[in-house]
């Protein structure tokens, strides 16, 4: 059995068609005008918190002549992880970092402030200017615990 209406859809386009490519005019780009290198700033890649946390905890563990497995047992965390947030590749939570602090005879607040006593140091090096020099910004982190 063969039907008379013609086998078409009604097509109701969602966007409005394009305009073709070569009928569009091509605006200018605007330029940067380029810095020379000498008159850049030099590009300093900042330390992680997690590298300063992490080089702290290593730090005082083997200053404390402790194995990694002593002080994930005593921080009841595992030794895979802590070996992870001691190389900088875990961003532990601040329950994690007490425990480990706890395990080393460090609090929280100790920990931190020694980690952000490293990221001053850091910063400052690569600045050239010290906290204590007038006229500077002081660029570092405070924490409190």
């Amino acid at each position: 059995m063969t039907s008379h209406v013609p086998n078409e859809a009604r097509v109701i386009p969602l966007r409005p068609r394009a305009e073709r490519p070569e009928a569009r005019p091509i605006a200018p780009r605007p330029t940067a005008s380029p810095v020379p290198p000498e008159r850049r700033p030099p590009t300093v890649r900042e330390p992680l918190w997690r590298d300063l946390v992490g080089d702290v905890l290593r730090r005082e563990r083997l200053e404390q002549e402790r194995t990694l497995k002593e002080v994930a047992e005593a921080a009841r965390i595992s030794m895979p992880y802590l070996s992870e947030v001691e190389r900088g590749r875990k961003e532990a939570s601040s329950e994690v970092l007490a425990a480990a602090a706890g395990a080393l005879g460090l609090g929280l607040g100790d920990l931190l402030a020694r980690a952000q006593g490293e990221l001053v140091r850091l910063t400052s090096r690569h600045t050239g200017a010290g906290r204590g020099t007038p006229g500077t910004r002081f660029d570092g982190m405070c924490l409190a615990a």
